[in-house]
């Protein structure tokens, strides 16, 4: 719940099993089902879970809801969610599943660019690329952290821009990088080189 509340933009159920240390156990299936009978009253019954309402996230997200149902505090830890986010984000964009031409074009074709974005690019390729940053910059730095922001800037930086433009996105490319090197972290792993 914590990482729908703290999400930029709706998830689709096979990005949120990929959160690291989900603690619900089972099949991811028997999690996700879990979760939506628990909160059927709450939660649209589509592919993507989301709340019906904003509310329901006002009162997760409330001093009532931390005090009376303290077992459950940590939907509110924003630090704790923003990390799982951005470990989530990177390990999408350090993975295999982005690489050169991505949207299969024909460099004879180039100018007459008619594709498909969502057949050749996931969702979750395509929120990765867009919101790694932000939850990045709320994100304690580790070395795992350096290391993966390291290898997108070094090693994946040109399919990264492919994705963006692909997503009609590159106007925000430079924003997204100019925030990456504000963090702290990745300014030192800069100045390594």
């Amino acid at each position: 719940m914590g990482a729908m509340i703290f999400a930029k933009k709706l998830l689709d159920d096979d990005a949120l099993i990929m959160l690291p240390q989900v603690r619900i156990p089972g099949s991811h299936a028997n999690r996700l089902g879990l979760i939506r009978k628990g909160l059927v009253s709450v939660i649209d019954s589509g592919p993507i879970l989301h709340f019906h309402h904003c509310s329901f996230e006002d009162f997760l997200l409330s001093t009532f809801f931390l005090q009376e149902l303290s077992e459950f505090s940590a939907v509110q830890d924003q630090g704790y969610h923003e990390h799982q986010l951005a470990v989530l984000c990177l390990k999408t964009l350090v993975s295999p599943s982005l690489y050169f031409n991505m949207g299969n074009l024909d460099s004879s074709s180039i100018k007459n660019v008619n594709i498909d974005v969502k057949s050749t690019i996931s969702p979750l390729m395509s929120y990765s690329s867009l919101f790694w940053v932000n939850h990045l910059i709320q994100t304690p730095s580790d070395e795992k952290m350096m290391k993966a922001v390291k290898f997108v800037m070094y090693e994946q930086l040109l399919f990264w821009l492919e994705v963006m433009s692909l997503t009609g996105n590159v106007h925000a490319a430079y924003l997204i990088l100019r925030r990456a090197a504000t963090w702290k972290v990745c300014l030192q792993v800069i100045s390594l080189q």
